[in-house]
């Protein structure tokens, strides 16, 4: 008979495999069309346009985590053991994100003024609306799908809204130009609106309508908002030293930090993919607790590490091309890069113990990880960033995503320890 150990040691094959390359394509796609749309975007707005739009896009994208109060993770969690259940936690999803979503809207407008400059406060208002209330529907849309394992249409969803932004980019650009960040913001908040109209449309055609159950919201709130506050914590080390650059007004070092990072984040796509296809997997094995979904992890691991090591050596690389695709004032960004190159790599390592950690039921676990590095992080910025500005926030970002591999890998291993000494059950949720 098959042990659990075993089975344990799947490999990407058949369906997952199936999954993992349309997911992989998707983003392949997907990565085209943002690094257009990032080159015409950046062309449109310039460096310090681009830096404001970006100080307050990354204030909304901390707190954004919360309108959704992590029920696509939920629905996740739920509907890949019990399908039958589809209806109740897809009403889940669309009661708490509009709800939820529309109160933090007038949160981050009243907090925008205290957080970034008042001059540039009012961007807030059109960033968090797109973001806090549509992008969320979309993302957890997308939840949906990898719940039942489709991701071909989860891809598809993706590049459909990868080619909306960029055809929206490239027609401002024909138009217009030269726009400022306030023209950006309406115009991608608009087609924002759009494209989550159509994923939820996709949604309830494909698997069929919600029901809506505000009994449903508070029973799985607990249990939500933890998984809110670890997606929150993750854009507190990604993004707080963007929003710490605009409050000091540094917009120009924080246009040529961020052109950096947004490349990093398009190199890190293949090893994003693979950890969408695998996640619903870390999920089917946790049911023997963090004993099972480690080894699973180490496989995964083995095959981002290729992704990460190249990405690391084609960014230092190719790092000089910046400026020539995006215009000179962003000619600083080459170094940022070269700095930040190594940042791919180091998620392999807490992306795949944290999947481990999140699929065994050790979800509070995972978001204490998250919060020391969130504070890790905030402490390094505000003491770097006075002083070195952009290189300061590169030197922070470096200590957090590696100290985070290293903590999730020694978390996960005391908990196979303890598993093994007291023989015991995963953690359940309340």
């Amino acid at each position: 008979m098959t042990s659990w150990v075993d089975r344990a040691k799947v490999q990407l094959s058949g369906k997952l495999a199936r999954n993992a390359s349309w997911s992989f394509f998707g983003q392949m796609v997907s990565i085209v069309l943002q690094a257009g749309y990032f080159v015409v975007i950046a062309r449109l707005l310039g460096s310090t346009n681009y830096g404001i739009y970006t100080g307050a896009f990354a204030l909304v994208s901390i707190v954004s985590q919360y309108s959704s109060l992590g029920s696509g993770f939920v629905f996740l969690r739920r509907v890949s053991a019990d399908p039958s259940s589809f209806p109740k936690y897809w009403g889940n999803i669309l009661t708490t994100t509009i709800t939820f979503g529309s109160l933090l809207v007038g949160i981050l407008v009243l907090i925008g003024h205290f957080a970034i400059s008042s001059v540039h406060a009012s961007l807030i208002l059109f960033i968090a609306i797109g973001d806090t209330v549509c992008q969320q529907l979309i993302s957890t849309v997308g939840q949906v799908f990898q719940a039942f394992e489709n991701l071909r249409t989860m891809a598809t969803l993706n590049m459909s809204m990868n080619v909306l932004r960029f055809a929206l980019a490239l027609g401002l650009f024909v138009s217009l130009n030269h726009a400022n960040a306030y023209q950006w913001a309406f115009a991608s908040m608009l087609v924002s609106v759009v494209a989550a109209i159509c994923a939820i449309v996709a949604v309830s055609v494909t698997f069929g309508r919600p029901t809506f159950s505000f009994r449903t919201v508070f029973e799985n709130i607990s249990e939500g908002f933890v998984f809110s506050l670890s997606g929150s914590t993750t854009y507190i080390y990604n993004d707080l030293d963007k929003v710490m650059l605009g409050h000091y007004g540094m917009n120009a070092a924080n246009g040529i930090y961020t052109t950096a990072y947004r490349v990093l984040n398009i190199c890190t796509t293949p090893i994003t993919s693979i950890h969408n296809a695998t996640f619903p997997r870390f999920f089917q094995l946790g049911v023997k607790g963090a004993r099972a979904t480690e080894p699973f992890a180490r496989k995964v691991l083995r095959k981002t590490t290729i992704f990460g090591v190249a990405g690391a050596i084609g960014m230092f690389i190719a790092a000089p091309v910046i400026p020539h695709l995006v215009g000179k004032s962003f000619a600083d960004s080459v170094l940022a890069l070269r700095w930040l190159c190594l940042i791919p790599l180091f998620r392999c390592f807490h992306l795949s113990a944290g999947d481990a950690l999140a699929g065994a039921g050790y979800q509070n676990y995972r978001l204490v990880t998250r919060i020391c590095a969130a504070l890790l992080n905030f402490g390094l910025n505000l003491i770097l960033i006075p002083r070195f500005s952009w290189l300061g926030a590169a030197w922070a970002s470096l200590a957090t995503d590696g100290g985070l591999g290293v903590i999730d890998w020694v978390v996960i291993r005391w908990l196979i320890s303890r598993e093994k000494n007291r023989s015991a059950p995963i953690l359940e949720f309340a």
